[in-house]
């Protein structure tokens, strides 16, 4: 390259960085940016895993963003994002499954590079402030005959809890938007219909429809995203929600921060059974080459790695790695009263199939509270 043309480089980087126009590499500058889309309930630990990647991988960016799990695979598929990614990390495994079989009903090629690949995992779990969990479940368990005994009362007074509590309040994520909400309301009508696995026919009778309208008229309004949904829970206090659902991982990450804002933590609640689910990661097709596809496989290889699932652990989730063990590797965030055991002792179902899911979402959508 002559001097005049490099000259002619380096003046347009300068005027793009002072504009703070996007990022101009040099040529033979091989740094890569990888757009990263996650659910929220991962977001702070790939924050930090992303910082301590890109110490040992400088040539490789990794913009971070974050959608609920539903979200990403419609916004995915519609093209409706004001980005590219390259990789999609939702909550689900079952999540990807739904936006692979969309893809390849108008697509020829395959929707993914290789096999997803699970970074951690966790369960739902049942979360409310002291006084109301004692009031709403006296001998110490989740149950969902008492949540419908009290969503059916809708007032805290008809119930047996303080008058001065006002109305009940059952809050979940959006289950059109957000994983935590689907897995809830599967779990709810497995209870109702007592059935499991549930079948898409077992959702086409009165009995489904009643039980998630019952569901529905408890809900002011659900949240779009488990993070939010625990910030809110955790800000607003026990006279807006009284009891919310949402994953393991997210309730212990915030159970420390519950004692500062409310002067007491919540409570949480196993659901027995409840369901697991993997955050998964995928590298997409579409506009990523082979180069970029493999910069993608060694962030996920990276994240899957022993001491990167330690990170996982400090932040709420089990690991996936066969040799990292939670006992041995349990921080003080597992070691508090929270009501959360290392050995759970709750039977884990298996995530609905995504026609169930499908149908799920449909459900929820033509109900009327």
């Amino acid at each position: 390259m002559v001097k005049s043309q490099r000259s002619l480089y380096i003046s347009l980087a300068i005027i793009a960085a002072a504009l703070g126009l996007t990022y101009i590499p040099l040529p033979g500058d091989q740094t890569r940016t990888l757009v990263v889309v996650s659910g929220s309930e991962l977001e702070l630990p790939l924050k930090q895993l992303v910082e301590t990647f890109h110490q040992q991988q400088s040539q490789i960016r990794i913009d971070l963003k974050v959608q609920g799990s539903l979200d990403m695979v419609n916004r995915y598929i519609d093209d409706r994002n004001a980005f590219q990614p390259t990789v999609l990390i939702p909550a689900n495994q079952d999540t990807l499954k739904r936006l692979e079989q969309r893809w390849t009903a108008q697509a020829s090629e395959p929707a993914f590079y290789g096999e997803p690949q699970p970074l951690a995992k966790t369960r739902l779990v049942a979360i409310t402030w002291p006084e109301r969990g004692k009031a709403l479940f006296p001998d110490g368990k989740f149950s969902w005959n008492r949540l419908e005994t009290a969503m059916k009362a809708q007032q805290w007074g008809s119930f047996g809890g303080s008058a001065n509590w006002g109305s009940f309040d059952f809050v979940m994520t959006d289950p059109t938007r957000s994983n935590s909400g689907q897995m809830t309301l599967s779990l709810w009508l497995s209870h109702k219909l007592q059935k499991s696995p549930l079948q898409t026919a077992d959702l086409n009778n009165p009995t489904a429809q009643s039980a998630v309208s019952t569901l529905k008229r408890s809900i002011y309004q659900p949240a779009r995203s488990s993070d939010i949904l625990m910030q809110e829970f955790v800000a607003r206090g026990a006279n807006d929600a009284d009891i919310i659902t949402n994953y393991e991982s997210v309730a212990l990450n915030r159970w420390e921060q519950s004692k500062v804002s409310q002067g007491q933590p919540y409570q949480i609640y196993e659901i027995n059974p409840t369901v697991e689910t993997k955050p998964t990661a995928a590298i997409v097709r579409r506009q990523v080459d082979e180069q970029m596809a493999q910069k993608a496989r060694d962030f996920i290889d990276y994240l899957s790695q022993p001491d990167q699932q330690k990170v996982f652990i400090q932040y709420g989730f089990r690991p996936v790695h066969p040799d990292v063990n939670l006992e041995n590797n349990a921080t003080a965030l597992w070691q508090q009263n929270t009501g959360i055991l290392l050995k759970p002792k709750a039977k884990v179902m298996d995530s609905p199939t995504v026609p169930v899911l499908k149908e799920v979402g449909r459900l929820w959508e033509r109900s009327q509270p």
